[in-house]
């Protein structure tokens, strides 16, 4: 790690310290540890709206809720089976700089930090499965070569925001689907699937904002995020976020933007654009920078999140 990404993670560190106890008093979490069981029912206060709603209305249906916990309690053990025989487990002997990195994102959002798995691959990519009670986050071995600490500090963040929202069984029943949806009903795995991949764009954006709250600067949360969709170390000096961006206007115009409904993650354009509202809001301005003053500047979560959900829309 260079000195220049040294000095960079001790500054965050140091407002990390500041933003924690914010956080555990916000979320009514308790920070540095705390267990899953041991955290309260009140939900993170930089939560998407329609995430939360989304999330509501599957906990009220408690048929749906049963089936997903015993088939995810079934699958999550296959699921950790194959990461402790095919990856390797990320701790303070082993890959130390992204054991530090879990452990300082799993203290600012409040909760117990989960294991790691590097897996061997290619992609960029990292997702987050277990239970409400195990959670486990598979990061990609590109990643942490392509990204900086500060980058790797958005990605993991945002794996951490999974867990401290209470994503991970519903995430893990949408994995177990589409690995095993042939063997359901074609028409039911089809509707449950559409639905929780409209609940899965919407959580991602939620998420997205921890990976804001985890490295504390948006430039270094896009760029993760632009990393993502560009996936060369060769052409990332080269890429401009802004001309990236205007992909957002031409696709408004384009018929095949439907396709997206099949998709469990938001655009990457539209996730950029998302995040720089929540930049913009009074949640992130008066209480992610009190050393510069916090006051009532930023708009208001609520507008947020109406603005929002116009960029996030698939349909309309």
């Amino acid at each position: 790690m260079s000195d220049t990404q040294h000095g960079e993670a001790n500054g965050q560190r140091g407002q990390a310290r500041d933003f924690r106890a914010f956080i555990a008093s916000r979320s009514g979490k308790l920070p540095n540890g705390g267990s899953a069981e041991e955290v309260g029912p009140s939900e993170p206060g930089y939560a998407y709206v329609s995430d939360r709603a989304t999330r509501a209305v599957f906990d009220k249906l408690v048929p749906m809720q049963l089936a997903v916990e015993a088939a995810v309690r079934a699958f999550w053990h296959l699921e950790l089976g194959r990461l402790l025989g095919g990856a390797v487990k990320v701790g303070p002997k082993q890959f130390p700089r992204v054991d530090r990195i879990t452990q300082e994102c799993a203290g600012i959002l409040g909760i117990a930090a989960p294991s790691v798995y590097v897996v061997n691959s290619p992609y960029l990519n990292a997702a987050t499965y277990g239970t409400k009670q195990h959670s486990f986050v598979m990061v990609h071995s590109a990643l942490v070569d392509h990204l900086s600490d500060a980058e790797l500090m958005s990605v993991i963040g945002h794996e951490c925001g999974h867990i401290h929202n209470q994503h991970v069984t519903y995430m893990t029943a949408l994995r177990m689907i589409e690995s095993v949806g042939g063997r359901f009903s074609a028409l039911f795995s089809l509707g449950l699937s559409l639905s929780l991949q409209a609940w899965s764009r919407r959580a991602e954006i939620t998420c997205d904002r921890a990976a804001l709250l985890c490295c504390q600067d948006l430039d270094v949360a896009t760029r993760a995020l632009a990393k993502l969709a560009l996936g060369s170390k060769k052409l990332y000096e080269e890429l401009d976020v802004e001309v990236f961006l205007e992909q957002y206007g031409e696709m408004q115009g384009n018929v095949g933007r439907i396709s997206e409904i099949f998709s469990s993650h938001p655009w990457l354009p539209k996730r950029v654009l998302a995040l720089r509202k929540f930049a913009g809001s009074d949640y992130f301005q008066n209480h992610m920078r009190p050393a510069e003053g916090g006051g009532s500047e930023g708009t208001p979560l609520g507008e947020v999140d109406r603005e929002v959900e116009e960029i996030v829309k698939v349909l309309g």
